[in-house]
């Protein structure tokens, strides 16, 4: 079936790739052709920005028992819309340049490489890895001036901070370079290191991965996930207990997660694996490219008739031209495949052909176009 115009363009929620550049305005130093988030942000001299990978609104709102401060926190909050695919790849580039991932390239979890010599080639965009071998430049693909680097162009102190295998990882030089980044391996030394450098002004960025990371494996429903949304809850109330007053503070997400109950395999469907050559993105958002010779609205009809009420299928004329991507750029239209394919409710489409029997595994999956994985967190307090 072909998706909802509500879900495509998220009517009435304002997008997750806006908060960046309205903390650039907010900061005094507005980024033209941008996103906006509408958050109504106060003029500020230090802002705090808190991305918790994984956390969806509806999942939140779910769970807030767990959660004491982000309980408080979210009663006057609002959602936002993560782009399409609702993915860390995709989002995390949107929410640093203020972009769509028809602009920034970064339009799923995999792509078909655009340099491939086999047409199987994928570029993962999280790794930055090809599974042909050959170099990438994370600059090249993502060129655009992210905000970090609008900040720092401008004088403004930008202190980031995570894991610290991401400091000159492919993702962070796509989608957030720019600034000074901190290696902070755990979450304590995350919350020393922005309320550190957040006295002299300017715009300190802390990511949070560990509930995503709980969700893949056990599901955002089990106990596991509660937990690890506690210690981040906990996290966050000793960083704005240790921040300046006056400290503009924005929590977000990236992307929410549903838990999938069922797992279709494109490999083992005769109609489905004749037609396609690969399968790139991932199981909640898949980029179907077709074998050489098969006919686009031929495919099309197979596959919408294959999984009736379990997908919304586009090509990728029809995906670009309902703006499922945003704004695309001439350059990056190869990376979509001829079929779009995100699915519904929870149910996933795997492709054992070239996806790791681990990665078909996982219970919490994203990417789709559902409010679960869709909406994020949009918090705005100041301390």
């Amino acid at each position: 079936m072909t998706p909802p115009a509500g879900l495509l363009h998220a009517v009435g929620h304002p997008p997750l790739a806006g908060v960046l550049p309205d903390v650039a305005a907010a900061l005094g130093h507005p980024i033209a052709g941008r996103a906006t988030a509408s958050l109504d942000l106060p003029r500020a001299e230090r802002v705090v920005v808190v991305l918790v990978d994984g956390l969806g609104w509806e999942a939140l709102s779910a769970r807030t028992g767990h959660a004491p401060t982000l309980r408080g926190l979210i009663r006057g909050g609002t959602p936002l819309a993560a782009g399409y695919p609702s993915t860390t790849a995709a989002s995390l580039a949107s929410f640093g340049t203020g972009l769509t991932p028809g602009q920034t390239g970064l339009l799923g979890y995999t792509v078909r490489d655009p340099q491939h010599t086999r047409p199987t080639d994928l570029v993962n965009l999280v790794s930055w890895t090809t599974s042909a071998g050959r170099p990438l430049d994370p600059q090249a693909w993502q060129p655009h001036q992210s905000v970090f680097e609008h900040l720092t162009a401008r004088g403004v102190p930008v202190t980031s901070t995570g894991p610290g295998r991401f400091a000159g990882s492919g993702l962070t030089l796509a989608a957030l370079r720019g600034g000074e980044f901190r290696g902070s391996n755990t979450p304590q030394d995350r919350v020393d290191a922005i309320a550190g450098a957040i006295p002299r002004g300017g715009l300190g960025y802390l990511y949070w991965g560990e509930v995503d990371k709980v969700g893949h494996h056990h599901g955002w429903t089990s106990h596991e996930w509660s937990e690890a949304l506690g210690d981040v809850d906990a996290a966050i109330a000793r960083l704005m207990r240790r921040l300046p007053s006056g400290t503009l503070v924005i929590i977000t997400a990236d992307h929410g997660m549903v838990d999938v109950t069922r797992t279709l395999d494109v490999a083992a469907i005769p109609a489905l694996a004749g037609s396609s050559v690969v399968v790139a993105g991932e199981p909640r958002a898949c980029h179907v490219h077709l074998r050489e010779g098969v006919d686009l609205a031929t495919a099309a009809a197979t596959w919408r008739e294959v999984l009736g009420e379990d997908a919304w299928v586009l090509t990728r004329t029809d995906a670009i031209e309902h703006g499922l991507f945003g704004v695309v750029e001439e350059r990056n239209r190869p990376l979509i495949g001829d079929l779009v394919v995100a699915m519904t409710g929870t149910v996933a489409l795997a492709d054992s052909r070239t996806q790791t029997a681990a990665s078909l595994a996982l219970i919490g999956m994203h990417g789709s176009l559902t409010p679960a994985e869709v909406y994020v967190p949009g918090i705005v307090e100041v301390v």
